[in-house]
């Protein structure tokens, strides 16, 4: 794009593009770009008004970052010259720069429909005015979506206590009591696949309408009884500000199998505010709410409610949140808590097509009322630890070698457990 334009100039006819393109570059040189303007600055009182030298001026300012001064420069000369297609055409050039996409998309179209312009000049021009177009209209649409299939190692599928036996408090005087196997921690070889897909649609500049979906299904080898299955959807409508920040509101229904029977459905609704900070970074907040319904077991029925902060940057992500789970009859009221969650996640390159993936999840939870068999109100606190591997085979598809670690401490010793497990998976993006 860059050597069109340079040759455009050399015919006297300028060439523009949008802010992402050039500046860039432009930061790459900024030193000597703004020492060339200074030195044309000086000379403005005595020679402004001449068409020539302004339009000098105007291109020292662009190549300066300096969009406002090659502006005011720019109409000097059009206040002369008005057919000079080529101060007109970085007229354009600079409104896009200085991020004034309707301005620049007026002065372009104002250029292309000059007789004199070279086909060449005129087609790309043309392109400009239309990627402008999408751009006052939204940005269009997009779709993308991923698929993952990864085999592996859980030393506890159904994340289980160690122990064969333990007392019931209700019934301590019978002594320990032998646990079921299904109430034991089991292990088992799986294979897991997940897929999902979003898409993104404009409905004005700063309005949007979203919605993904993505299911995921788990089959232990050798034990059916934890096989697991998942489908979530979401959709939403999104605004973005004119200082860029953002504004979502989201629905969301998922439903969950256990061994292919259904175990659990959710609807619930997702706000959200993000404000992107410089670097690539963004803060967030948001809050959310879920109606839980489990199948067969109505006292468990519940609403959840949470709110969170978070943190994008450049190579990782942190989150931190907390809220209540209210069971919906008072006869459940043991399974109600409150929780606070923190998780930080992190993929850090270290070669060119190596990155090493890791993070981590401490999750604290407080029951409102005692468990009517071990009498004492459940306290648990978990903590997830995962790390891995990720190869770029192709440009869209990854090898990602993982394991992750669990520990979940609790007062009741049927709900404390450890798990292990390790899994080589590959990722196709789309």
């Amino acid at each position: 794009m860059f050597n069109l334009f340079h040759a455009a100039r050399q015919m006297a006819f300028v060439g523009a593009a949008s802010l992402a393109t050039f500046a860039p570059a432009m930061a790459q040189a900024q030193a000597g770009e703004n020492a060339n303007y200074e030195a044309l600055a000086a000379q403005a009182g005595e020679r402004a008004g001449d068409p020539a030298f302004d339009y000098q001026l105007a291109i020292a300012a662009i190549d300066a970052g300096r969009f406002g001064d090659a502006i005011i420069a720019l109409q000097r000369v059009l206040a002369v010259q008005p057919d000079n297609a080529a101060a007109r055409a970085e007229l354009a050039r600079a409104y896009a720069l200085a991020g004034d996409i309707d301005t620049a998309r007026e002065q372009f179209a104002t250029v292309v429909d000059d007789p004199t312009l070279p086909d060449p000049v005129r087609q790309r021009f043309t392109g400009f005015v239309r990627q402008f177009d999408r751009q006052i209209a939204g940005g269009g649409s997009d779709v993308s979506g991923f698929v993952d299939a990864r085999v592996g190692y859980d030393d506890n599928i159904n994340t289980a206590t160690a122990q064969d036996a333990i007392v019931i408090p209700l019934f301590s005087f019978l002594g320990a009591g032998q646990l079921g196997a299904a109430a034991q921690a089991q292990s088992d070889e799986y294979y897991e696949l997940t897929g999902g897909i979003s898409g993104v649609t404009a409905i004005g500049r700063q309005d949007r309408l979203f919605a993904s979906a993505l299911g995921s299904w788990r089959d232990n080898f050798s034990s059916g009884a934890f096989d697991q299955a998942a489908v979530t959807a979401t959709a939403g409508y999104a605004h973005t500000f004119a200082n860029r920040d953002v504004v979502s509101l989201s629905g969301q229904v998922q439903r969950f199998w256990l061994d292919d029977d259904g175990f659990r459905s959710s609807v619930g609704a997702i706000a959200q505010y993000t404000k992107p900070l410089s670097g690539g970074r963004a803060l967030s907040v948001s809050a959310q709410w879920n109606r839980l319904n489990f199948d067969g077991d109505p006292l468990r029925d519940a609403d959840r409610f949470a709110a969170g902060v978070g943190f994008v940057g450049k190579n990782f992500a942190a989150n931190i949140s907390g809220g209540k789970e209210e069971t919906r009859e008072q006869a459940g009221d043991a399974q109600s808590f409150g929780f606070v969650a923190a998780n930080v996640g992190a993929e850090v390159p270290v070669a060119k097509r190596i990155a090493l993936v890791g993070g981590a999840a401490f999750d604290l939870r407080r029951h409102d009322t005692s468990d009517p068999l071990f009498l004492v109100e459940r306290e648990d606190e978990r903590l997830d630890v995962r790390g891995g591997v990720k190869v770029a085979v192709l440009d869209n598809l990854f090898l990602q070698p993982s394991a992750t670690y669990t520990r979940n401490w609790s007062n009741i010793p049927l709900f404390d457990f450890e798990r292990w497990t390790v899994s080589v998976g590959a990722r196709l993006e789309f």
